[in-house]
């Protein structure tokens, strides 16, 4: 090496440490950074904005868990112009929340580890008027969806009952919120559970003058029709789970995200702070509600919270197979490949946790009764 050739080497590898000085980070020799403190950078990409429905991963942060098994996690909101596993799959994120049915869809180099929600949480809603008391009665009718992959259940369920989605029904662009619903534009909308359909509770009744209550409405649980889908779970990258040490980092993400979900279940109004805290747009009163119905499309989890049950994934694929969406083709054309989900970290994670004396089933669990107030305040 000449003397120039030597002294460019040196002055660039000054600039490297002292940019990292910078930044208040370094980075490993595995090309990961890390904090002044020695902890290990990583960002979790969610696939809405922070609220109830991530109160685990919140948690984890503000009580330290992540910390203390040696890593600094950023949590980064998501919106309908993101899609977590695409972010993921560009190495802009180390890991992500995704439905999926939608990241099987789209299937961009991503690998489930964990699965979060065992229910889903999808209602389509209708006022008691309307008489719709089941998918076959949507026949005819105005019926609200938000797309972006949200609306396959749906599909599934007006299939089963023997609708066609693009014939039998006027498909309404749904808003993420139920402006057009209490407008009565659209007969039935969709609603998650923990979040729009208690909007509709948190929302005066102008005939009234008080909160509407759930007997106004009637719902349909895709939960009861069989055709629900598994929906948050969490993602890796899959090209990067060949690397021991992103495996040794999987394994302590899980264990501390996995550990955050459970400080929910056991600190209802400890969470709702946190996320409020966090700036969640929604009000505290909201946020309880949802972390509390988030909380029953975890718990009890007999095998352990974020267990993926096989049974559950290959419904979820049978049924994205044989659903058509909007455009006349399938969800999915064929099986996900053999690195599509596995067991190993979460498994992992939860040998952890058991050993440490963390409640991983919840078999006792009881969800609190959440009285709904104007606005979610």
């Amino acid at each position: 090496m000449t003397e120039t050739a030597l002294r460019l080497r040196t002055v660039l590898a000054l600039a490297t440490v002292v940019a990292a000085t910078l930044t208040g980070c370094s980075t490993t020799d595995s090309g990961s950074e890390t904090t002044a403190d020695g902890l290990t950078k990583v960002t979790l990409q969610l696939q809405w904005f922070k609220q109830g429905q991530f109160a685990g991963y919140l948690a984890a942060v503000d009580q330290g868990f992540y910390e203390k098994l040696g890593l600094s996690v950023e949590i980064l909101d998501g919106g309908t112009d993101i899609v977590p596993q695409t972010v993921l799959a560009q190495g802009q994120a180390d890991y992500a929340v995704a439905w999926v049915p939608k990241a099987l869809a789209s299937r961009e180099a991503g690998t489930e580890i964990a699965q979060i929600f065992q229910k889903s949480g999808t209602k389509q809603v209708s006022f008691k008027s309307e008489n719709i008391t089941g998918p076959a009665a949507l026949r005819g009718k105005t019926v609200g969806n938000w797309g972006y992959g949200n609306e396959f259940e749906l599909f599934a369920g007006m299939t089963k009952a023997g609708i066609d989605p693009a014939e039998d029904v006027t498909l309404v662009q749904q808003q993420f919120d139920m402006n057009a619903f209490l407008a009565k534009d659209i007969a039935a909308a969709q609603a998650m559970s923990y979040n729009e359909y208690a909007q509709l509770l948190e929302t005066k009744n102008p005939a009234t003058g008080k909160l509407y209550t759930a007997d106004d409405f009637t719902t349909i649980d895709w939960n009861d029709e069989g055709v629900a889908m598994l929906q948050d779970a969490l993602w890796a990258n899959t090209e990067k789970l060949k690397d021991s040490k992103y495996q040794d980092q999987t394994v302590k993400f899980l264990t501390a995200s996995l550990q955050g979900w459970a400080f929910c279940r056991d600190n209802l109004d400890k969470c709702r702070d946190i996320t409020v805290a966090a700036g969640a747009t929604l009000g505290a009163g909201h946020q309880q509600w949802q972390i509390n119905e988030v909380n029953k499309l975890i718990w009890p989890s007999p095998a352990g919270i974020g267990t993926i049950d096989k049974t559950a994934w290959d419904r979820t694929v049978t049924i994205a197979k044989n659903t058509k969406n909007a455009e006349g083709a399938t969800v999915l054309t064929k099986d996900p490949d053999a690195e599509a989900y596995t067991t190993e970290y979460v498994t992992k994670a939860l040998d952890q946790l058991t050993a440490a004396g963390v409640d991983v089933t919840g078999a006792s669990y009881q969800p609190t009764q959440v009285t709904p107030t104007e606005g979610g305040r």
